[in-house]
């Protein structure tokens, strides 16, 4: 025995014996200074029944057996006379094999409860989950599928009489094959083994367009997906804390869940792993995010003895930031300069973003110098900001270049707009139009955003996806097959298909937090709610409808919830009612 259980045992055990409750030792044991390796898990597990039966290899009735049975629901213990199985044979020379769908995706993995069979030797399977039917189809070895970051193509036993789990990953389709030849293999069930945090929505958007309200709730659930032990970008890959990425997400958690430990942890996280003078995530671009974050987040949340744990980095940080800068033009070297994939083999519009990015963190630091009453700081970051605002960089037409600079208040907002709005949804990027977005609500077009969250990230409910991408060419949209089918031949595939950079084909990340823009966008812009105070002391509630007939939703803060209905009137004046919490000052 590993001698750190024998102590273990032997500490229980005597526990026990002078009275002391299994709970006690356990909190004993968690509680114990020597090299403790006791972790409490953050996250539950629920178990999902498919949905339906996509595909079996064989419909005579001989290899693939009473399949429909797996659509029933499973009680979680397998029985010695289990009578409503479904049974997959390889015996006279057959092949089985099935393909599942859980209905919506799930991060977790598979459980299967094997029925009583004639012989006891465990059998072999082979397990393919998949974010698209394409995927769940897909060899590792011959397509773009992969197994980054998590297995998503394995081979496992199944015991006899037994249930077991296996696999971690993103997915919503499962395909199983039964390797071993010549074998029965009776199957009580097959089921998701979903794991994710167990924390209530506090926020909520509905509205006269149902369309919309789809869109903010499948933004929710992208992030939700996505709030493991870390705030993870995808939930298949990358399995990662990636600063540019958390930026969007945290603006969700704030509008959805509120306060979340799993986001100030993030944050630690790579802070702790990047001593100065590194880059987070070795991007230049990041580290600026690290600074917009935490603005944001004091500004939504209000914890004052968290941000001033941050000083210290913050302001190592801040004097690495303004030596990179060369005249009046940011110069940041050492890491990567990357805005987001679509603009990453341009580097005149990377230019232009960075020095907008380069002015925004500061300006953020700004605020925070000043919630933490350090002038010298708050001094510093200004004339930074006043020399970078001399220099307007060319955004090249490209509308993230154009949104970001829009944002750090160097180029007009109408100039901006121009450039945004060009084509309507063609040019967005999942990541960066959260930041187009913000860019047409500076300028007033409240109407067009609505228009091209309903074309760009409806298009992709359009085609099946109940969780938002990781990347999507709007123009894509028109000749794609739904993901949630089997592709018609000469149909194109978007998942197998498209693609570029690091997410060609299969490995393309159907579930990926930075494109949950549009969620905290309508709750801010159409609920029209938005602290004016750190900590929501004082908040702005201001609306707009545009074509909506109505909309109402609630919104977490530090002091309780707030409740807002806003209905348009014959007049085209809107009428708002607002249950907010006692001593909130409200600014309409």
């Amino acid at each position: 025995m590993n001698i750190k259980r024998f102590i273990l045992f032997f500490i229980i055990l005597g526990n026990i014996f002078f009275g002391t409750s299994y709970a006690q030792s356990i909190r004993h044991i968690e509680e114990t200074s020597y090299n403790n390796p006791w972790q409490k898990d953050e996250m539950i597990v629920s178990y999902i029944t498919p949905s339906r039966i996509m595909w079996t290899s064989d419909t005579s009735g001989r290899n693939v057996r009473a399949v429909e049975r797996l659509l029933k629901p499973f009680s979680g213990q397998v029985a010695v006379n289990s009578e409503e199985i479904c049974v997959l044979s390889t015996k006279d020379g057959g092949s089985a094999s099935i393909l599942l769908d859980f209905g919506k995706e799930f991060q977790g993995g598979i459980q299967i409860a094997a029925a009583i069979r004639g012989t006891q030797a465990p059998i072999r399977v082979r397990i393919r989950l998949g974010e698209s039917v394409s995927e769940a189809m897909s060899d590792v070895d011959t397509s773009s599928a992969t197994n980054d970051h998590a297995m998503r193509d394995f081979i496992t036993y199944i015991p006899w009489l037994g249930t077991m789990e296996i696999g971690e990953s993103g997915f919503r389709f499962a395909r199983i094959d039964l390797i071993d030849k010549d074998v029965d293999l009776p199957l009580a069930a097959v089921r998701a083994a979903f794991r994710y945090r167990d924390i209530p929505y506090l926020g909520s958007f509905k509205s006269s367009d149902e369309r919309l309200n789809n869109i903010w709730q499948m933004g929710a659930y992208t992030v939700h997906l996505n709030m493991q032990n870390y705030l993870w970008d995808g939930i298949k890959r990358d399995r990662l804390v990636w600063l540019g990425d958390l930026h969007p997400e945290v603006m969700t958690v704030n509008s959805v869940f509120g306060d979340q430990n799993v986001v100030k942890k993030s944050l630690d996280f790579a802070r702790d792993n990047t001593p100065l003078p590194g880059w987070m995530n070795g991007m230049c671009s990041y580290s600026l995010w690290w600074i917009i974050i935490h603005c944001d987040l004091y500004n939504y949340q209000g914890d004052y003895n968290y941000l001033k744990q941050q000083y210290p980095y913050l302001e190592g940080l801040v004097e690495q930031v303004i030596r990179n800068i060369d005249g009046n033009k940011e110069n940041l070297h050492g890491g990567t300069r990357f805005l987001d994939w679509p603009t990453s083999e341009n580097p005149d519009v990377i230019h232009a973003g960075l020095q907008a990015m380069t002015i925004l963190s500061l300006e953020a630091a700004t605020e925070i110098a000043g919630w933490l009453d350090d002038k010298n700081l708050a001094n510093t970051c200004n004339e930074a900001v006043k020399r970078l605002r001399e220099y307007v960089p060319n955004h090249k037409n490209n509308k993230q270049a154009a949104s970001l600079l829009a944002l750090a208040g160097i180029l007009n907002v109408q100039d901006a707009e121009k450039v945004v709005s060009k084509n309507g949804a063609n040019g967005f990027s999942t990541f960066y139009g959260y930041y187009m977005l913000e860019s047409l609500a500076k300028a007033g077009k409240y109407d067009k955003a609505m228009e091209i969250i309903s074309d760009y990230w409806g298009g992709m409910l359009d085609l099946g996806a109940t969780t938002f991408w990781e990347d999507l060419t709007f123009s894509d949209l028109e000749k794609a097959s739904r993901i949630d089918e089997f592709v018609p031949v000469g149909k194109y595939d978007i998942h197998a298909d498209g693609g570029a950079y690091c997410y060609k084909g299969l490995r393309h990340s159907f579930c990926h937090g930075w494109a949950s823009g549009p969620t905290p966008w309508l709750s801010r812009y159409v609920l029209g709610i938005y602290p004016l105070e750190p900590g929501f002391k004082k908040v702005e509630i201001k609306p707009h409808l545009g074509n909506l007939k109505w909309v109402e939703g609630t919104f977490p803060t530090p002091h309780g919830m707030i409740k807002v209905k806003h209905e348009k009137l014959a007049d085209g004046t809107i009428k708002t009612d607002v249950d907010a919490p006692e001593g909130m000052q409200i600014v309409r």
